[in-house]
């Protein structure tokens, strides 16, 4: 496995046996913080953001100074992304510059075109489309807790978004059993879902998609969910607000899975909305590790595009 100058668009752009050896190195870094100190000594991270953030902001620069490099912040107005300058030039100038972007987007055509040009790696901190560096800090929590990821059982209550359908993939890629409960209308995309299942008839998983979020939770080793309505969706708000209260994620839908199962949330969360406070502060959620898992997941990405190989 070569790791050295990927981009990561999509959980699809690596193979099952890539996905293993990173989610297991990134356990070993998050056992071990020093592992990767000076792992990007001389080397610059452009961070660019469409949207805000308190998690991706903070744990791709924390990482990469831990690391011994160095991350460039670049806000809506320093760029104008499309708009100021285009996309292609945009990709071009910063491989001059920098070893690495990160980008947090609303399309996932503009990650795309960002990668399509860069000469370095591009990772996708979140598009409309997916939100592969959160599914691999998930699986890496679902990992530290429950250990060895063949035959668990994640399921997914709420709106079937970006987050939803990463976490299809990678379930489907790494043999983990996958239901997701969604009403009509707000479930995952067609084609991912059909990939996820093409996928999981290699690896054993079963990838499940349901309008009873009972149905979705019963026996899970893990219960996720995330906001309703996600930046962007705003004029949904009201219609979504209607929609999905059945979807909530309280004590009594938690009852509903395997004792001990984790309570998931990708934050930031609306308490009283699809999660009560109760469930997220209670003693299943590990909301946080999720979180800090983050840097963690991030970290290893960040490394192996650099070279790291974590068999040395």
């Amino acid at each position: 496995m070569n790791f050295y100058g990927r981009d990561l668009i999509s959980i699809n752009d690596f193979t099952s046996e890539e996905l293993d050896t990173i989610i297991t190195s990134a356990d070993m870094c998050r056992r071990r913080p020093d592992l990767l100190s000076q792992s990007a000594a001389g080397r610059s991270l452009a961070m660019i953001f469409e949207k805000p953030s308190l998690r991706t902001r903070v744990t791709f620069e924390v990482a990469m100074t831990q690391m011994g490099g160095h991350a460039i912040y670049l806000q809506p107005s320093d760029i104008g992304l499309g708009k100021r300058e285009p996309v292609k030039d945009v990709a071009r100038n910063l491989s001059r510059w920098c070893q690495a972007i990160m980008a947090r987007t609303f399309t996932h055509q503009m990650v795309a075109e960002l990668a399509e040009y860069a000469t370095v790696p591009v990772i996708n901190a979140l598009s409309d489309l997916e939100h592969p560096c959160q599914a691999l800090a998930d699986f890496l929590t679902l990992y530290e807790h429950k250990g060895p990821l063949r035959s668990l059982k994640l399921a997914y209550v709420g709106d079937g978004n970006n987050v939803a359908q990463s976490l299809l993939l990678l379930a489907a890629k790494v043999g983990t059993h996958c239901s997701i409960g969604c009403p009509a209308g707000y479930q995952p995309r067609v084609d991912i879902v059909e990939r996820a299942r093409a996928i999981a008839a290699d690896t054993g998983a079963r990838i499940e998609i349901t309008s009873d979020p009972a149905d979705a939770v019963a026996g899970a080793d893990a219960v996720y969910t995330d906001v309703w309505t996600s930046m962007g969706q705003e004029e949904e708000r009201a219609e979504r607000l209607r929609v999905f209260p059945p979807y909530q994620l309280n004590a009594a839908l938690l009852a509903q899975a395997s004792p001990g199962a984790l309570v998931m949330h990708c934050l930031p969360a609306h308490r009283g909305e699809e999660i009560t406070d109760e469930v997220i502060e209670g003693p299943q959620s590990v909301v946080l590790d999720q979180a800090e898992n983050r840097l963690h997941a991030q970290k290893t990405l960040l490394a192996l595009a650099f070279g790291w190989n974590p068999d040395s």
